[in-house]
């Protein structure tokens, strides 16, 4: 009898959990208190549908924020168990990869809006976004960023970021804890300056997000970016703290492979936003200088 239940395949079969539900409650919860937020800030109502928006949106994402928590813990105990064999950690795998494809997918709208004002603004004579644009891009009215100022030293900061996730994963790899950590370590302080020295271009930068559609499509693009960074650096560093502990191993590191490919995307995204956003639309326009 026990025969007939014992494993003869090579797939993880999970037991039940309460995590799907609790991050959908969770995601819904963001969904409506994002909503009835943005109601409230247009209308000025703080009563909107009787709720209050920032505190709902702030409970869900704490939800969800607690599940990724519990989930994520779940499936590093199943990998410790054994339960990640060669074909699991195979789909494993196809999952990273078809979630990066969906977020090259993501951009690539932020690109399209970007490229289609910038090489169509003629177009714009003709409607609202005249306005905007002036027949011209960048707009006449816009100064924009320096690229070869603090653009260029992000750049250079995400490639070394990239060199040193590289240099973590071969010291893995060769059974290098010491490198690992270092590695890792300073992946992350590249990833926070990232951050820090965005920011700072955002609060000085001589246009806003409503001006014209050159700020819109600039910091939607830019900022996603941005936030993409910040998840990665958050990825980065429980890896980090995984690693301290002793996780990972050269044959089983699946969920330090999966940070360091998502890092190395923002790394190509970065790429195409600095040749695109910063070098190319600042051709001909006046570059503001602080």
């Amino acid at each position: 009898m026990a025969d007939a239940h014992s494993k003869n395949h090579d797939y993880h079969i999970i037991d039940p959990s309460p995590w799907p539900l609790i991050g959908s409650i969770g995601g819904l919860m963001m969904a409506i208190g994002g909503v009835v937020w943005m109601q409230t800030i247009q209308n000025a109502d703080a009563s909107t549908l009787g709720m209050n928006g920032p505190w709902l949106f702030v409970i869900g994402l704490l939800v969800v924020l607690y599940t990724m928590y519990g989930w994520w813990a779940d499936t590093i105990k199943e990998a410790h168990a054994g339960d990640h064999t060669p074909v699991v950690s195979m789909h494993l795998r196809y999952g990273m990869i078809m979630f990066i494809a969906s977020e090259v997918m993501f951009f690539v709208a932020w690109f399209w809006a970007f490229f289609d004002a910038s090489l169509f603004p003629d177009e714009a004579v003709q409607t609202a976004r005249a306005a905007y644009t002036g027949g011209q891009w960048p707009p006449t009215s816009i100064h924009v960023i320096d690229p070869l100022h603090l653009p260029l030293f992000n750049t250079v900061t995400l490639l070394l970021s990239g060199t040193t996730v590289t240099w973590a994963h071969h010291a893995l790899l060769e059974g290098d804890r010491k490198g690992l950590i270092w590695g890792l370590f300073l992946t992350v302080v590249l990833g926070v300056i990232f951050s820090a020295v965005q920011a700072y271009e955002y609060a000085v930068a001589p246009f806003t997000f409503t001006e014209s559609i050159y700020g819109s499509t600039f910091f939607m693009a830019t900022g996603f970016h941005g936030f993409h960074v910040l998840v990665g650096t958050i990825f980065l560093i429980i890896c980090l703290l995984r690693a301290m502990q002793g996780h990972f191993s050269e044959k089983q590191h699946f969920g330090f492979e999966a940070a360091a490919w998502y890092w190395h995307f923002v790394d190509v995204v970065w790429l195409f936003l600095f040749v695109a956003v910063y070098i190319w639309a600042s051709a001909g326009a006046t570059i503001a200088h602080h």
